[in-house]
């Protein structure tokens, strides 16, 4: 079990700071994310900065042993050019190294942020250009009403977020579905809360996504 502290700075490209760390070797059920995030382990006095895009699976992965995380997702419109995300959807880039506390972005070595100063960081890309937002994602999400064509809307979500519109929408209904499980609401009442057609159908959406039957996740 991890614990995490969070930070949730104003931000319109930032959806929250978080941080924790690991005990001895273990593993967890990495489930499905319609964000991107920036991940930075600490071990063994190294450091290692990683970019990690969208995830629209549930997967197992190990766990460093004794290591620090900080982590730090971004809002759905948030993107940087030189990292197009369709090349990072479940998978994930790590930056170069400038020195122990500096890695190489565009060029230019940047300082690698902690868990107080991380929203400094996004400022500064963000000045710099390199941490742009597309308005049209968020609007769209919210249900507003968009000018421009399905076909050209398609090819903004695929390149904005790596994902289409519909596996989006997919997972962050997968997502509150497991939190209302988690939180011991009866499987029937969150198939009708998530809007899932009948239990069978939110059963197989928690397989892949959450990597966990409704059951598992209740206890």
């Amino acid at each position: 079990m991890f614990d995490f502290d969070y930070n949730l700075p104003d931000s319109s490209h930032i959806a929250f700071i978080w941080r924790t760390r690991s005990g001895g070797k273990a593993s967890f059920i990495s489930r499905a994310a319609s964000q991107w995030e920036i991940v930075i382990t600490k071990q063994y006095g190294q450091t290692k900065v990683t970019l990690r895009g969208p995830e629209t699976k549930a997967s197992s992965s190990d766990v460093p042993e004794d290591a620090e995380f900080l982590g730090i997702p971004f809002k759905h419109g948030s993107f940087m050019p030189q990292f197009p995300l369709k090349n990072l959807v479940n998978a994930e880039l790590t930056l170069p190294e400038a020195s122990s506390k500096k890695i190489w972005i565009q060029g230019s070595a940047w300082q690698i942020p902690n868990f107080e100063d991380a929203d400094l960081f996004i400022a500064k890309l963000i000045r710099e250009g390199l941490l742009l937002q597309d308005p049209l994602i968020d609007a769209v999400l919210k249900g507003e009403v968009s000018e421009v064509s399905e076909r050209t809307l398609q090819r903004r979500f695929l390149q904005v977020t790596g994902i289409s519109q519909t596996t989006l929408r997919q997972i962050e209904r997968a997502r509150e579905a497991t939190a209302l499980l988690e939180k011991g609401v009866a499987i029937a009442d969150v198939v009708y809360l998530a809007g899932y057609a009948d239990q069978p159908h939110l059963s197989r959406a928690m397989r892949r996504f959450a990597g966990q039957t409704p059951s598992e996740l209740k206890k």
